[in-house]
């Protein structure tokens, strides 16, 4: 059975990344019985970033699996025999979640070798990049997943990237400090394009179970 790792690296857990990621699940989970999809939400879990503790680097012990024990270990090492995986983060302050960057370093570290700078995943896989955003196409200051997706390009393979933009924050803005947006304009761009990224999405995850 093929397995499929869904990271949810955004806070709020039914708003426009989760809702992205999860009509990514059901489209993998309507092309084949025969595939397991696991959605894990990073902000329920208790763990930090690289601790340097340099276990994964030991002389005739290296690993490309993060050896620091805590809430990341059985995720980590899941990856690392899954068929496909998925990253799905808001962007804040034009880069993905503190919780996203945290989970990177511990994933992509251990692939890192020290003796010839190469970069060694234990399997690679399909990768898809998902990302909302308050910025438009034209108009927005990501660096999406920053250095981080050299790493994922080198050692998993190109990834694939689905950005929802200009979403919306709130149900009402009326009741916050947001006099910068127009919910109006907010909620006439998600007319327009919602579906349709929500579509992207699910095919996406068709063309992931396929592959």
């Amino acid at each position: 059975m093929k397995k499929i790792i869904i990271i949810d690296g955004g806070p709020r857990m039914n708003m426009n990344t989760a809702k992205l990621l999860q009509s990514f699940a059901e489209g993998a989970k309507s092309a084949s019985s025969d595939i397991e999809v696991k959605t894990i939400r990073l902000y329920d879990l208790d763990y930090k970033g690289c601790m340097s503790c340099m276990a994964c680097k030991l002389k005739g012990r290296a690993s490309n699996i993060c050896r620091f024990k805590d809430s990341l270990t059985s995720i980590l090492e899941e990856i690392a025999q899954a068929d496909g995986l998925v990253l799905g983060s808001p962007i804040y302050f034009g880069e993905v979640t503190g919780l996203m960057r945290a989970f990177l370093e511990r994933l992509a570290f251990p692939w890192l070798s020290y003796n010839d700078y190469s970069l060694t995943a234990p399997k690679r896989m399909p990768v898809v990049l998902i990302e909302t955003m308050n910025g438009t196409p034209e108009h927005n200051n990501s660096n999406h997943f920053g250095t981080m997706e050299w790493c994922i390009t080198t050692a998993l393979g190109e990834p694939h990237r689905i950005i929802g933009y200009n979403t919306t924050q709130v149900a009402k803005y009326d009741n916050y400090e947001l006099g910068s947006f127009s919910e109006e304009a907010k909620h006439a761009w998600q007319d327009a394009h919602w579906e349709e990224d929500l579509h992207k999405a699910y095919e996406a995850g068709k063309q992931m179970a396929k592959f």
